[in-house]
């Protein structure tokens, strides 16, 4: 494994290598695993994040920081984030969870992605994890849209505006994940249209994504 290189990518050389080694290893090897790591980090990805927003947007309310603060933290930015930093090759993992690919799932990429911050903070503090995220998430500070709408809001405004004024069923149809990092996945039904699902850390953040894919296929929203 080389973790010079890897580090340099990260933008940050590890005083205590063991963090970094504990933030790729996947739960699969059956030893210590990057389980924790994951939760402070996704609890300091938000922090960042949150700081970052705050300062660009003066003049926004709660609601549009939430909408834009949801949309930058969520499991598909941090996989995408993950696979920026070329962290798939050095994920430490059971021979029969990397045979079936999980090298390059969505959620085994973002949690190792959340690991690493939660690395990079405990061993270079703040600054050592702002200095990533701030790197590997400008491009979607910079296409954000400057009027984000809540998913929810404009589907139930759409749904109103129909004859039927039929409004959005919401209810949640799995639960995964460990109990400090849990995925909810909801559907969400408009009369008798066909279903859209949605994923989340948490319920609200699964329906605001059922609503945007359901916004999508209508052609009421673009990604």
């Amino acid at each position: 494994m080389d973790l010079p290189a890897l580090e340099e990518r990260l933008g940050h050389r590890f005083r205590d290598r063991q963090l970094l080694n504990l933030a790729l290893s996947h739960a699969s090897i059956g030893a210590a695993s990057n389980e924790r790591l994951e939760f402070l980090g996704d609890r300091v990805l938000g922090l960042i994040i949150a700081e970052r927003l705050f300062a660009d947007y003066p003049s926004e309310e709660e609601g549009g920081l939430a909408v834009r603060l949801n949309a930058l933290v969520r499991r598909e930015a941090c996989a995408k984030m993950g696979e920026a930093a070329g962290l798939a090759p050095h994920l430490i993992m059971a021979s029969s969870e990397s045979g079936s690919g999980g090298r390059g799932k969505s959620a085994i990429l973002a949690g190792a992605c959340e690991a690493v911050i939660a690395a990079l903070y405990l061993d270079g503090g703040m600054e050592g994890a702002r200095r990533f995220v701030l790197n590997y998430w400008k491009e979607l500070f910079a296409t954000l849209k400057p009027e984000l709408r809540d998913a929810k809001t404009a589907l139930q405004e759409w749904a109103q505006s129909r004859a039927e004024r039929a409004p959005p069923v919401y209810s949640v149809t799995q639960r995964s994940g460990p109990d400090h990092a849990p995925v909810f996945t909801v559907e969400v039904r408009i009369g008798g249209r066909e279903s859209e699902y949605g994923e989340g850390s948490s319920k609200r953040d699964a329906e605001q994504d059922a609503a945007r894919r359901m916004l999508v296929r209508l052609g009421l929203w673009k990604e």
